[in-house]
């Protein structure tokens, strides 16, 4: 499911106009985008948890040319399923 597909169907099984829809899950996006860029975490009770995670920088090698190249550290998005999915996609 993408984001256009999430937002149809909050629409129709909320008899939502399609804008409004789109207004929700924007919101939604946005908030969980700022909290992982201020660095806090993000739980959906039931679902699973966001985290960002820190990554060092460090020295690798181009597969093409066997050149050193530095790779930069960067932060990156972290998705740990929570009990009760993990216990749904198992059933």
């Amino acid at each position: 499911m993408n984001k256009s597909e999430l937002i149809k169907t909050l629409a129709e099984e909320n008899d939502l106009p399609l804008d409004e829809a789109t207004t929700v899950v924007n919101i939604f996006v946005d908030a969980m985008k700022e909290t992982l860029r201020e660095g806090n975490r993000v739980e959906i009770r039931g679902f699973g948890s966001f985290k960002m995670k820190d990554y060092a920088g460090y020295t690798g090698l181009n597969p093409k040319t066997g050149e050193a190249v530095h790779v930069k550290p960067k932060r990156l998005p972290f998705f740990r399923a929570g009990k009760e999915l993990k216990e749904y996609l198992n059933e």
